[in-house]
């Protein structure tokens, strides 16, 4: 069946300390069609779900600043208990850090610097790509090729030698595939996510992961080798998949496994962070956009219980929205009600 419009996750903003505050303002993307047949399909979780309540057990650092711990803060001196507990099911557990603005270095070198005193690892995304989004809600990136090296390099130099894993430009690829990047744009963009991998790599402790979509977007896996390919993926860990999406485990792994089988072999990361209750459905168009009665997914854990699967990884800040859809707020701002549905449906 035909694939509806994809989406895209604009922007959100994390909260490392107080002095990092006034650092933070970026854009999300990312894929999300949908389709009817993964809708219908089962959730194969083998994470421990993160409605257990139980503190975080993963190698991943925490930010103990997140919108969801401070919201959690909020609402206990307002009386709120019982909200409290729940939203904190999202607070406890690590979230992936969309690097911020024109100069990234000094916030993730702050998370870094508190990553490697918990001796865990630091979860980055760059997503700066020129030409993001297509010029849709995620629009922006950097301005040109010469700028996107110099913001890759101080996003590596911030990371220094603390244990980090990267995921590399939500959406890139998956734009050249679905045709919405123009063509004159696309051999930069291999050559720019090449680049942004061998300078990542220079990182001693630092693993990176090329954006490859998700499994309703871009239905035949075939589509992405070449892509991939041209990108450097061989020269990345693997590649990752669901980002900001609500594909089940069990689709996002059938998919990663047969990905993996057309690139010899290569390794895949999944974002479970809002995939518990599937996809929406019916989806429509913008079956992407703050869908309701949707759940957290698998905590964040390296146990997949899937030689290939590296990591589930909470790569979308639950509880951020999608846009102004479904009476959400703008892109990337806490929503903290609709963070509350998302961890009540995980606890049922």
């Amino acid at each position: 069946m035909p694939v509806p419009t994809i989406r895209r996750t604009p922007s959100r903003t994390l909260t490392l300390s107080t002095a990092a505050l006034a650092l933070f303002a970026l854009a999300t993307a990312c894929s999300g069609a949908d389709s009817g047949r993964a809708a219908r399909e089962a959730v194969g979780r083998t994470a421990p779900s993160p409605s257990s309540g139980t503190a975080d057990t993963s190698p991943f650092w925490v930010d103990p600043a997140s919108a969801a711990a401070r919201q959690a803060e909020q609402w206990e001196k307002q009386g709120r208990d019982s909200d409290a507990a729940v939203i904190r099911r999202i607070a406890q557990h690590p979230q992936g850090m969309w690097a911020p603005g024109d100069y990234p270095r000094p916030v993730i070198a702050e998370a870094g610097e508190q990553a490697k005193k918990a001796d865990k690892t630091l979860v980055l995304v760059a997503y700066n790509i020129p030409h993001r989004d297509c010029g849709q809600h995620s629009a922006g990136g950097a301005h040109s090729a010469d700028f996107y090296h110099q913001w890759v390099d101080a996003f590596a130099t911030g990371i220094g030698d603390a244990k980090a894993l990267v995921v590399l430009e939500p959406d890139a690829l998956g734009h050249i595939v679905d045709g919405c990047t123009p063509e004159e744009y696309r051999e930069e963009r291999y050559q720019l996510i090449g680049s942004a991998i061998d300078r990542l790599k220079q990182q001693p402790n630092t693993k990176v992961y090329v954006d490859a979509g998700n499994p309703a977007w871009i239905p035949d896996a075939t589509k992405l080798v070449e892509p991939l390919r041209r990108a450097g993926v061989e020269r990345a860990d693997g590649f990752s998949l669901n980002v900001s999406n609500f594909q089940t485990d069990q689709a996002s792994a059938a998919y990663g496994k047969e990905l993996s089988g057309l690139l010899g072999g290569a390794h895949f990361v999944v974002d479970t962070s809002r995939n518990g209750a599937g996809p929406y459905s019916p989806a429509g168009a913008d079956g992407w956009c703050n869908p309701p009665g949707r759940a957290l997914g698998s905590a964040p854990t390296t146990r997949t219980g899937d030689p290939l699967a590296d990591a589930f990884l909470w790569v979308k800040r639950p509880g951020e929205s999608d846009g102004t859809c479904r009476g959400g707020p703008a892109a990337g701002t806490w929503w903290s009600e609709y963070a509350l549905g998302l961890a009540r449906a995980a606890h049922t």
